[in-house]
């Protein structure tokens, strides 16, 4: 189905399996590992005067994609994903807020709701150039990628993460105490917004084809997204429960399939609630820079199994026999980093094969147990 990844229905298979906590043969299992230099093609450099010219520059940010992924292996359920991207806080940009353009990747936008009064006059733009440069990105990676790679979703942060770039974080954190009525009435709109928005690219993407994914490149046949609120991380249980999980279980509810993307052991907090939205599939903990460590946080992946949701895990190389000595791998999704060589890859998913062969669902096992 796709050049860069002609086992693409082995390995969607397991992420099907994932989604439902099954296993098929061995987790999913995802890394990068990049091809002998003698076997790489040039990656077009950017002569664009400004950062800005780059990031909008659809036809570069195609063409650079095909390179990067062409010098990738995509071994295990590695996937060849590419998606539109203008950072993280390009869903404000529809309302009017401004986008400032860094370098490698990171972009970030200003606020516009200076007082309560103006959020009426916040409308999403169907024509900001912003949206129309996100759907001129996706069809130059619809043409370009065509037979060799998936073309995924943009990175949406909507919901509370789109209202904390409107306003601010810092002043949102207040408006929880003094206007947190005028944050709800705001939050309802963007998320009909959001849904609105998500169905328009969905059906372009499934309309030419693909699967959807997205920058959290697992895939699925239907409306897959990583709900998220990294502005959680300011505020208690208490105003995350009263003010943001409603829309977080409707955005479960929207979705076929979901991975929670929680942002830093600052956010642990709201774990128990975010596991215990009836319709979330799958969470991912992203312990961030400097926080890193398997060991760390193993408590978090084995809540979460407990719970009865899949987990993405993060771990390195060296830290694969850890993990398959603390978790089920049933609903288990590896990202593993520092993977050396393609030796080192097969014997690894060698490895991986055999703990999930040797392992027994554990509802299948507490079966047994009864009935024996």
């Amino acid at each position: 189905m796709f050049e860069l990844k002609p086992d693409y229905e082995q390995s969607k298979t397991r992420i099907d399996a994932f989604w439902e906590c099954e296993l098929i043969d061995r987790p999913v299992v995802q890394f990068f590992l990049a091809k002998p230099v003698d076997k790489c093609i040039p990656v077009p450099v950017s002569n664009h005067t400004t950062l800005a010219a780059r990031w909008l520059d659809a036809e570069f940010q195609a063409e650079q994609a095909l390179a990067e992924l062409s010098n990738q292996e995509f071994l295990g359920d590695s996937m060849p994903v590419a998606f539109p991207n203008l950072g993280p806080e390009v869903f404000s940009a529809f309302y009017g807020c401004p986008l400032v353009f860094g370098d490698y990747g990171t972009s970030w936008s200003e606020p516009i709701l200076l007082e309560w009064d103006q959020a009426d006059a916040l409308r999403l733009d169907w024509e900001n150039p912003y949206l129309e440069k996100l759907l001129e990105m996706t069809d130059a990676l619809l043409e370009i990628g065509r037979g060799k790679f998936i073309t995924g979703m943009p990175d949406w942060h909507a919901g509370g993460d789109c209202v904390a770039a409107m306003r601010n974080p810092q002043t949102l954190a207040v408006d929880m105490i003094d206007s947190v009525d005028e944050v709800k009435r705001l939050l309802n709109r963007v998320e009909t917004d959001y849904f609105q928005i998500y169905d328009h690219f969905y059906h372009k993407l499934r309309g030419a084809g693909q699967p959807i994914s997205t920058w959290l490149p697992l895939v699925c046949d239907a409306k897959y997204y990583i709900p998220s609120n990294d502005f959680s991380i300011m505020i208690s249980t208490a105003m995350f429960e009263d003010v943001f999980l409603p829309g977080l279980i409707r955005e479960c509810q929207f979705l076929d399939r979901s991975i929670y993307h929680l942002d830093g052991p600052g956010a642990l907090r709201h774990l128990d609630a975010i596991l215990s939205i009836a319709e979330l599939d799958a969470l991912q903990f992203v312990p961030g820079a400097g926080r890193e460590g398997y060991h760390k946080w193993v408590q978090v992946y084995r809540k979460t199994q407990t719970m009865g949701k899949a987990i993405e895990v993060f771990c390195t190389f060296q830290e694969i026999d850890a993990v398959t000595e603390t978790l089920d791998p049933h609903g288990v999704y590896l990202n593993v980093s520092g993977v050396p060589s393609r030796d080192a890859a097969e014997a690894m998913l060698k490895r991986l094969e055999s703990w999930g062969c040797g392992h027994i669902h554990p509802l299948v096992r507490a079966e047994g147990n009864a009935h024996g």
